[in-house]
This record gives structure tokens, C-alpha cells and sequence, in this order.
């Protein structure tokens, strides 16, 4: 029995008290066509097609100066984060992406890596990003502390963006399908296209917070080099 509505994203599934659920972080290896590693099949042309266009923009937003392959690391966290996303969608499979946990866990050590880069690396033009330029002497200290807290609060906004995006479509599925016993069998149908509409959305929406997570991720790397 559901005790809150948030009991949906709780971890239920365990074998001798050992938690199974964020084994579904890694289950999205399974459910890959075997297909897909024929070379080259229409699965792997698409994927690879997908891939060159995320590198090729990558690179672009990382600039002349980003690292040569620095790009296929944010296009395996894209890759990461899109299958789990997906996942999630399937009925009774645990949903790793909208726990904290998984996305801090993502974000944190990324953004610590570039400011540890930058600070020892660029000082003096990680100091130049604090103060934008033009900027009156007057407001430099208010724009300091601004620009701190904006920096500061980065993974914790990349993090919150994710779960709470995957959190706000699961719990509209299933307080529309918690409705679904009590209707009419004419208002059933209604239910089922607005259920079916509702996964469509998640599904680009498990697409589009992978991107922009992959692609500030990317942003963030480009302001330290």
C-alpha cells in the first residue's frame, strides 16, 4: 500500500536485505537489440550518427582550447543519463535518476574537477570571471559575492534540475493512474490517451535533461580553460 505519494520512488526491491534498485542504473546494457553490435547495422549507423552530432557540438562549445577527446566524456554521460532516464519509464523499475544520490553524485565531482583545474591551472583568469567586465568599481565587491554563489551553487542546480524533472512526470503518471479504478469505463479511454500522451512527454523529456545536462556540463568545462 502506497503510505505517501512519494512511496513510488522509494527502494523496495532486495534479496537477503540487499538493496537491488540502482542495479537498474546498469540494466540499460541489456535492453540494447543484440543487433546493435553488428557493424555496422541500422541501430549502430543511427547511434554513431547521434554520437558525431553531440561531438561535434561538444567541441564547438568547448572552444580551440578544450582537450582533444575531452568531448566523449560528455557524450558518455549523456548516454548514461538517457538510458536511465528511459528506464525509469518502464513499469516497477526503479527510478535511479530522480534520487539525489545518483545526480550529485554526477554533478558534484564534475564540477570540483573543473574548479580545481581552473583555480590551479588559470588563476588569474578564474579571478577575471568573477568581476564581469564593464562593471562599475562601486558594485565589484556585490558582483564578486554574486558571481561566487552562482559558481557555488552549480551542481546543486544540475542535480536538483534532473531529479525534480524525472520526479514531477513519474508522480503525474501515477496520480493519474491511481484515478483509473474509480472512473467510468468511458472516462477509462480518456485516461489511457492522456496516459499515453503523458509517456510521449516524459520520453523527450528524458531526452532533453539528459542534453542539458551533458551540455552545461560542457559550459561549465569551456569557462575554465
Amino acid at each position: 500500500m502506497m503510505t505517501n505519494l512519494f512511496s513510488v520512488f522509494d527502494p523496495t526491491s532486495s534479496i537477503m536485505n540487499l538493496s537491488m534498485n540502482w542495479i537498474s542504473t546498469f540494466i540499460g546494457l541489456i535492453m540494447i537489440p543484440t543487433i546493435f553490435w553488428f557493424m555496422p547495422s541500422r541501430y549502430n549507423i543511427i547511434w554513431m550518427n547521434i554520437m558525431m552530432t553531440l561531438h561535434k557540438e561538444f567541441k564547438t562549445l568547448l572552444g580551440p582550447t578544450g582537450h582533444p577527446g575531452s568531448t566523449f566524456i560528455f557524450i558518455s554521460l549523456f548516454s548514461m543519463i538517457m538510458f536511465n532516464n528511459f528506464m525509469g519509464l518502464f513499469p516497477y523499475v526503479f527510478t535511479s535518476t530522480s534520487h539525489l544520490v545518483l545526480t550529485l553524485t554526477l554533478a558534484l565531482p564534475l564540477w570540483m574537477s573543473f574548479m580545481i583545474y581552473g583555480w590551479v591551472n588559470h588563476t588569474q583568469h578564474m579571478f577575471a570571471h568573477l568581476v564581469p567586465q564593464g562593471t562599475p568599481a562601486m558594485l565589484m565587491p556585490f558582483m564578486v559575492c554574486i558571481e561566487t554563489i552562482s559558481n557555488v551553487i552549480r551542481p546543486g542546480t544540475l542535480a536538483v534540475r534532473l531529479a525534480a524533472n524525472m520526479i514531477a512526470g513519474h508522480l503525474l503518471l501515477t496520480l493519474l493512474g491511481n484515478t483509473g479504478p474509480s472512473l467510468s469505463s468511458y472516462l477509462i479511454s480518456f485516461l489511457l490517451i492522456t496516459q499515453i500522451a503523458l509517456l510521449i512527454l516524459e520520453s523527450a523529456v528524458a531526452i532533453i535533461q539528459s542534453y542539458v545536462f551533458a551540455v552545461l556540463s560542457t559550459l561549465y568545462s569551456s569557462e575554465v580553460n
